[in-house]
């Protein structure tokens, strides 16, 4: 029996999860100062980023990559810079940490982390042009993870 329940990417919670364990959990070593600061400074701007698309997104906030059923698609605020701001957030914050932390590994996590996001956003962005009409409009208009740039 099939479900009518259309899937959420529950399988990609969990990934991300999993990789953000690995980079907490990665042996790091001491650093200079200088590069505590430069981390701290990088993980601040991660938090504001992050926070930017959380109360940006607001009642259409969700973990799994599928857009909710009521959900709007916004386009204001830090998503006219960039499509998916929590996803560049915490991108920037993994690799701040990775500096705080003196962890090679855990910067290689964070190239793994991105290429982990690029394909989750791609998902989530079939399902948001199936839902909105606009969005092929909003994606040439906006980037993806880097403002700008990608």
């Amino acid at each position: 029996m099939q479900s009518s329940v259309p899937p959420l990417g529950w399988q990609w919670v969990a990934a991300q999860f999993v990789l953000f364990a690995l980079i907490l959990l990665a042996p790091g070593s001491d650093v200079p100062l200088a590069q505590m600061i430069v981390g701290l400074v990088i993980g601040f701007i991660a938090a504001l980023v992050l926070t930017l698309g959380i109360l940006t997104l607001g009642s259409s906030l969700s973990a799994f990559p599928r857009p909710l059923r009521d959900g709007e698609l916004v386009q204001h605020g830090i998503y006219g810079i960039v499509r998916h701001p929590i996803y560049t957030g915490v991108i920037i914050g993994a690799f701040g940490y990775s500096l705080l932390r003196g962890s090679w590994v855990a910067a290689v996590l964070t190239v793994v982390l991105i290429v982990f996001f690029d394909r989750k956003a791609a998902l989530e962005e079939r399902w948001l042009g199936q839902k909105f009409t606009d969005y092929a409009t909003y994606k040439l208009r906006v980037r993806k993870l880097i403002p700008y740039l990608y």
